[in-house]
Order: C-alpha cells, then structure tokens, then sequence
C-alpha cells in the first residue's frame, strides 16, 4: 500500500501549475474554502485539467494538461440556450465552463480508457471519473456523465448544438467513423469543435495525414496514431457529412503541434 500511494503522490506532484494553467482555470473559479481544496486535491489522484479551487489561496488542481489557451478562444462567451456534448471529457473542464457559461444541457461522456495511458505514462492507477465527480460534486452540477465510448454514441438518441472533440481523434484507430459519428449527434446548423495532433508548420496545408509509431509522439504513449494537415482534416470532415470545415487554430505547445477546426453540420 505504501509504494502505490508513492506512486499516486509522484503522478500528482509532477505537475507544476503555471500560469498559462492558471488562466485557463480561472475561466471557471469554484472558490470552495481552503481545507476543502486542499483535501479535493489530494483526493484524487491524477488530474488531467486544472481547477481554480481557491484562488486567493492559490490552491489549484495540478492538471497534466499543458497549456490550454489556444483552445479558449474557439468557445461561446455565451452558451445561453445551448446544448452541449463533451466527448472525452476527462475531467471535464469544458463540460463544465460549458454549465458556467449558461448552457441549457450538457452531457459530457468519456470510455475512461485514459486509465490505460495515465498507468503506462505516469504509473499512477485510477478507478476512472474521480476528478470529475469531485468536481461535479462541489459546483453541484447539473452536467450528465456517462461512461461511453464516443463510437456509441447513437445510444444518447439526441442531437446538440455544440459538440467538443478535444485531444481524441489522433488517438483513435477510426477517425473518420469517428467524425461519422459526431455527425450524427450534431444538431443541423450545429458544429463540432476538434482540436488534434497536427503536423508541422510545412506540412499544414498539403492534405497530409501523418502515421505516428508506439511512442514516437510522446514518451511511455502507445495511443498518438495520426497528425493531420487542415486539408486532410477538412477532406475528412466533407466525407464524413459536414457541409464545411474552418480552420481556427494553429500552434506548437511544448514542441508539439495543433490544430482546431469547426465542422459545421
């Protein structure tokens, strides 16, 4: 018992959070009182995205996520009457920013095979959801969480506004089933939000689709199969039933590159 909590305490101590990390979470503060965010911290294990708990004390969750500001600029400053789907949602940050930002309806599904890679990168074992849920619990959210993998998503039987893909379709064997999917769940006139693996800078705007081997992306993960091209995406995006695709962002973080593009359905 002794070495896993060492194991959990290392996963969760790598992590320093900066100030890019800071600005990102304080998107969304939950203000709670220090000794309840100090023990949400050390309750879970390993968090992926970062939460404000108390800022004045300076207390946050040490996400593994770096650096998520290229995404905040892609999202409604309003999500007043919308309804949202949040695929892979991890912790779910966005899910949650999505309820904080006035949205009507979200339901935020994640298959938690991330317990899969966070085992095999960090060491740290986890039961699945525990960030969320602590989260969830102190914001008394009104977000629907189902354990789902984002192939079965007909099962949800509805249609959204919004949907977020973010950090899955590289690591996908299928990504255009995926893309197929999310179609599907996509209300007409609504538009997917897709943030990926990309390809380096020479290489964005040739139809590109990079094939990534077991660890060549990251260190200790098997699971980074594609980089793609805006083109390759936007090809992608019109065969799985889009009527157009807009690239919104291109970056490098950490030396590695993203993209983001609106699907439009």
């Amino acid at each position: 018992m002794e070495g896993k909590g060492a194991a959990k305490s290392a996963g969760r101590d790598r992590f320093i959070v900066t100030k890019a990390e800071r600005q990102v979470a304080d998107l969304l503060p939950l203000e709670v009182a220090p000794a309840i965010a100090r023990a949400t911290v050390e309750a879970v294990p390993f968090w992926f995205h970062t939460f404000a708990l108390n800022r004045a004390e300076g207390i946050y969750t040490p996400g593994a996520a770096r650096d998520h500001r290229y995404r905040v600029s892609t999202l409604p400053t309003d999500f007043g009457g919308m309804s949202v789907l949040d695929v892979g949602t991890f912790d779910g940050f966005y899910a949650l920013l999505a309820e904080h930002r006035g949205a009507d309806r979200i339901v935020a599904v994640d298959n938690e095979q991330y317990r899969l890679w966070v085992a095999s990168r960090w060491d740290v074992e986890l039961e699945g959801g525990e960030g969320f849920r602590a989260i969830h619990r102190l914001l008394g959210s009104a977000v629907e969480y189902r354990r789902m993998d984002a192939f079965e998503l007909d099962r949800l039987d509805e249609r959204f506004d919004l949907v977020y893909c973010f950090g899955i379709l590289h690591r996908v064997e299928n990504p255009l089933g995926l893309l197929r999917v999310l179609r599907g769940r996509t209300a007409s006139g609504g538009s997917v939000l897709v943030e990926t693996y990309g390809v380096r800078p020479e290489d964005r705007d040739g139809p590109a689709i990079r094939v990534s081997g077991p660890g060549e992306v990251y260190t200790d993960d098997e699971f980074v199969y594609w980089g793609f091209g805006n083109i390759g995406l936007e090809r992608l995006a019109w065969i799985a039933g889009f009527s157009r695709a807009e690239s919104l962002v291109e970056v490098e973080v950490d030396g590695h590159p993203r993209i983001i593009g609106r699907l439009i359905a």
